[in-house]
């Protein structure tokens, strides 16, 4: 993709995970810039329902602000630098608290795969406690050496929740970080209901596969894609300019 369609999908996929409440007022997203894998893409400090193209800007692997401007960034843009650097393949990072999720993350117990779209969550969930190294910290990771330890603990996996936090969400392009990044919140929602009604039914290894070989296919992604793109209504298109 170019550097426009990607500023592009960064910009809508703010405005869907803000509606799809997994970015809600705090969070972030960013895409590895597809034209320099040394640095990424990232609103200024903003809420995600009101991130427009012109509030993009670029980082590099040690979460510095580059190409001149003096904008506020987030906090806690180490954790897209450190995933970046350690993770060449993941091309797009998302963190956000969904609070369907947060009873997970503090309990430190991932939701298991329980639907027919579940395998995009991966076979592996790994939980990160920030305690662990750091003890008694503000929660949020705005050091690099917390953000590097994240990364370390998030290993090849897709998805790692952070203590008592929120959720990281990586993937190979925006589309799918944001489709997985809803998964994540629908099959933890599911995951709780269904505990109320008796044991879960998880996913086999194999069904995983065979489901991830179907809806992370480029079909897929892109009927899921204009389905959320068009739930934002007409009014989107004045942040794409």
């Amino acid at each position: 993709m170019t550097l426009t369609e990607v500023r592009r999908e960064l910009t809508l996929a703010n405005h869907i995970l803000a509606r799809e409440g997994f970015l809600v007022g705090l969070g972030h997203i960013s895409a590895r810039h597809p034209d320099d894998p040394g640095r990424f893409i990232l609103s200024r400090a903003l809420a995600p329902n009101l991130v427009s193209v012109s509030d993009l800007h670029e980082f590099d692997l040690d979460g510095n602000l580059v190409g001149g401007s003096d904008i506020q960034g987030y906090g806690e843009r180490v954790i897209h630098a450190a995933v970046y650097a350690a993770r060449p393949d993941v091309n797009c990072v998302c963190h956000g608290h969904p609070i369907d999720l947060i009873p997970f993350c503090n309990v430190g117990q991932p939701p298991k795969p329980v639907t027919h779209v579940g395998g995009m969550l991966g076979s592996v969930i790994p939980v990160w406690d920030n305690r662990d190294d750091f003890g008694d910290t503000q929660i949020i990771v705005v050091k690099m050496e917390e953000a590097q330890s994240m990364a370390r603990a998030l290993g090849p996996n897709r998805i790692m929740l952070l203590r008592r936090h929120g959720a990281v969400v990586v993937g190979n392009n925006v589309r799918e970080t944001v489709f997985r990044s809803i998964v994540l919140r629908d099959n933890a929602r599911i995951h709780m209901d269904i505990l109320r009604l008796g044991e879960p039914s998880i996913l086999h290894p194999k069904e995983m596969e065979i489901s991830n070989t179907l809806h992370e296919s480029q079909k897929i992604l892109e009927r899921v894609w204009d389905g959320l793109v068009g739930e934002l209504g007409p009014g989107i298109a004045d942040k794409l300019r």
